[in-house]
């Protein structure tokens, strides 16, 4: 959002769903459900199969996903430096760390560790 300099309106607006919804995205209190995740995908231009994986629709491939990316900020940065933002990269983050803390029992599992 703020590489585009987009407002969580507009990308609501962009996505198809409700401020409400982004806001409840941003805030953790919900998660994309598929065809959000889809679309996310490709405004983002991150695969679909990793969006559905991190947002834990794809548990199979969310299992290799957290293995293979403990730091998926520098990863983000590095693989997709023109397509992610901070705000996606940041969001993208707080889907990864629910999908632990539901997985490996609500604790206060850490990236990287």
């Amino acid at each position: 959002m703020r590489r585009r300099k987009c407002l969580p309106s507009q990308l609501a607006s962009q996505l198809g769903v409700s401020h409400a919804t982004v806001s409840r995205w941003l805030s953790s209190k919900d998660i994309p459900n598929i065809r959000s995740c889809q679309r996310l995908a490709a405004y983002s231009g991150v695969p679909s199969e990793k969006v559905l994986s991190i947002a834990g629709h794809l548990p199979r491939v969310a299992e290799k996903v957290l293995a293979d990316w403990p730091e998926f900020r520098e990863y983000a940065r590095q693989m997709y430096p023109n397509e992610l933002d901070e705000d996606l990269i940041t969001m993208i983050e707080d889907l990864i760390e629910r999908r632990r803390q539901k997985r490996y029992g609500g604790g206060n599992y850490k990236m990287g560790s």
